[in-house]
């Protein structure tokens, strides 16, 4: 069998697993790099050469400089006037858009959304419209944003470095900027003035605590004397029960203490507040004795208690009383409860909470989880949890950004948290201007410039060790580092060459342009199924070899790719950035194309003309 053929066999069944979704994408990856080296189609010897291939170093790089720009308080400062936009929807999706927008063109684009996502959401709250109508332009936003500068998405670097490694020069920080702001530009404009118009309104609120409607399910539950439950720990409770309802603070007297630092006994007439549904209560005074409500209060205490409004009320903005049936709850304030997305390479994903050992673990309470904009009522120990899923949990203040990190969730809504304090701006921001005018003279290779910023970044206490090698995204790294001797094998073996010339063959009588144009199609449809850096891998092996083909400058062809590549609008699968906001918005898989679409149709338009002007054929 010829080689060509077996690269393209190995390709077809990584695509098929990448679509699939079944196993992490650098687990795909992987797994077709050891395939290539057992087939002979990568060498023993350059196996992982890939990992120390520049693009790769420089994505590395490029990661840990957002989680700087993070942790430096820049982003808080834009973050901070973006919210004073006020209540016009078109001027907050403006505002929103084009911050991302120009913020994705300088950082990491999922770190740009990771960051305005949370501002997104409360502009939503503040002003009760549906966050659906701001979440999906944000999204597209940073893939638009991250056109501009090289290393604005990693498509562009690894572009840039294979023009590098065919024999010419790599493309500069700025080489991307003309073309790719003329296309974030008329993509802004199309999604401001039209776009978002498009986009379904999946939720009727803002709020998540409508979505999750914890507030309903929000009760006190007492230890009775002679309880069952008497001289049992959290964790006895949780056995007896067989089932992960959290408990969510103890109150003894008139102390009280968050569940999830509970490490004592329980005593007779200690209050529990647990959040569980009906199924939940009968099984919880079926097997531990517990009893709904506590004592009743003396007279004189009566009646202040009535005219008390519920703090869960007061703090979600909710009106109402509580059932007649269970007393008010108890403050909740300062029990850390904080909203979470389930990120793509999140560690969580097709694993129980039991699997995780999320409390014992990490410190954590799982209190509700929303799918598809709705929560789930199914038991909370039977979920598997998906990228997208919205998590409602409860853990410790200070160590709840790092299990956060670790699991690979991205925070949404806190209440009494911080996870980032403002410090070192202008040392961060002067760093990486030093970095990138290496870059545009020439001084330095922008891995060699990258890196050095992120050293010194390090070095000066912007962000620490330990928050510099929590940024790297592992499974990107090992995506890139597979894929490239993969995407390698595919030109060696001279299948990029036997796909150009069916191309040539097809546009033979279609004038160049409409050559671009299918590149830029196939491209784009790529993109939307896998990851974008594997897009732009795969593809630019066969737009050097159209070039050759029709005897062209390569530029023009590379450049295609590297537009298209990012232009994953169609699907919540094809970024990071879509699945993010999927959980949030309430979106479902469909959606997506209804504003992907016409705006890849305006980037594909804009892009064409504008590659051929200022990188002519």
């Amino acid at each position: 069998m010829a080689d060509s053929t077996q690269v393209f066999l190995v390709l077809g069944a990584t695509l098929a697993a990448f679509v699939w979704g079944r196993f992490r994408y650098d687990l795909v990856a992987l797994a077709a790099l050891l395939t290539s080296v057992l087939l002979g189609l990568v060498p023993t010897g350059e196996a992982f050469l890939g990992f120390g291939h520049p693009a790769v170093i420089t994505v590395a790089a490029v990661l840990v400089l957002s989680r700087g720009f993070e942790r430096s308080g820049l982003v808080d400062l834009i973050a901070e006037q973006a919210l004073k936009v006020g209540d016009r929807l078109i001027l907050q999706v403006l505002v929103l858009t084009a911050t991302v927008l120009v913020l994705s063109g300088v950082m990491n684009n999922v770190g740009a959304l990771a960051l305005m996502l949370p501002v997104a959401i409360r502009m939503a709250r503040e002003h009760d419209s549906p966050p659906s109508l701001l979440l999906m332009p944000l999204a597209f936003g940073s893939l638009l944003g991250g056109l501009t500068t090289l290393i604005g998405t990693p498509p562009n670097i690894i572009i840039s470095s294979y023009r590098g490694s065919v024999g010419g020069e790599a493309f500069g920080m700025f080489s991307f900027f003309p073309v790719g702001a003329s296309v974030a530009l008329a993509g802004l404009a199309f999604i401001v003035l039209v776009g978002w118009r498009l986009v379904p309104q999946r939720a009727g609120k803002a709020s998540l605590d409508a979505m999750f409607d914890t507030a309903h399910y929000l009760v006190e539950l007492r230890v009775p004397e002679d309880g069952k439950a008497v001289g049992w720990s959290l964790r006895d409770l949780h056995h007896a029960l067989e089932e992960t309802i959290p408990v969510l603070a103890v109150v003894r007297g008139d102390k009280r203490q968050a569940g999830h630092a509970f490490h004592g006994t329980l005593r007779e007439n200690d209050i529990l507040l647990v959040e569980a549904g009906p199924e939940e209560m009968k099984l919880i005074e079926d097997k531990a004795g517990l009893v709904v409500g506590p004592e009743p209060p003396p007279d004189d205490e009566a009646e202040a208690s009535e005219e008390a409004a519920s703090p869960r009320e007061a703090e979600t903005g909710q009106g109402g009383t509580a059932d007649a049936d269970r007393p008010t709850p108890v403050d909740t304030e300062g029990l850390q409860l904080v909203e979470a997305v389930v990120r793509n390479d999140s560690m969580m994903i097709h694993r129980t909470v039991t699997q995780l050992r999320l409390h014992n673990q990490f410190g954590l309470h799982l209190v509700a989880v929303a799918r598809d904009g709705g929560r789930l009522n199914q038991r909370l120990r039977d979920i598997r949890f998906r990228a997208g899923d919205v998590l409602l949990l409860q853990g410790g203040e200070g160590e709840i950004g790092e299990s956060l990190t670790t699991l690979g969730c991205l925070p949404l809504a806190s209440r009494n948290l911080t996870l980032g304090q403002p410090r070192m701006l202008m040392v961060s921001v002067g760093i990486f201007a030093v970095a990138v005018i290496a870059m545009v003279l020439n001084l330095l290779p922008s891995a060699v410039a990258l890196t050095g910023a992120a050293l010194v970044s390090m070095m000066v206490g912007v962000l620490s060790l330990r928050e510099a090698y929590q940024a790297i995204d592992g499974p990107v790294i090992v995506l890139l580092g597979a894929m490239i001797p993969v995407g390698q094998a595919l030109e060696t073996s001279g299948g990029a060459g036997l796909i150009a010339e069916a191309l040539l063959a097809l546009g033979s009588e279609w004038p160049m342009v409409a050559t671009l144009v299918g590149l830029f199609l196939i491209c784009t449809l790529l993109s939307n199924v896998v990851n974008n850096a594997a897009a732009a891998l795969l593809m630019a092996p066969i737009a050097a070899s159209l070039a050759e083909g029709f005897e062209a400058s390569l530029d023009p062809f590379l450049m295609v790719v590297a537009i298209s590549a990012s232009c994953a609008f169609l699907t919540p699968i094809g970024h990071q950035s879509n699945t993010l906001v999927m959980g949030p918005g309430g979106y479902r898989f469909g959606d997506y194309w209804r504003l992907g679409l016409p705006l890849s149709l305006v980037v594909m338009a804009v892009a064409i003309p504008m590659i051929l002007i200022v990188w002519p054929l």
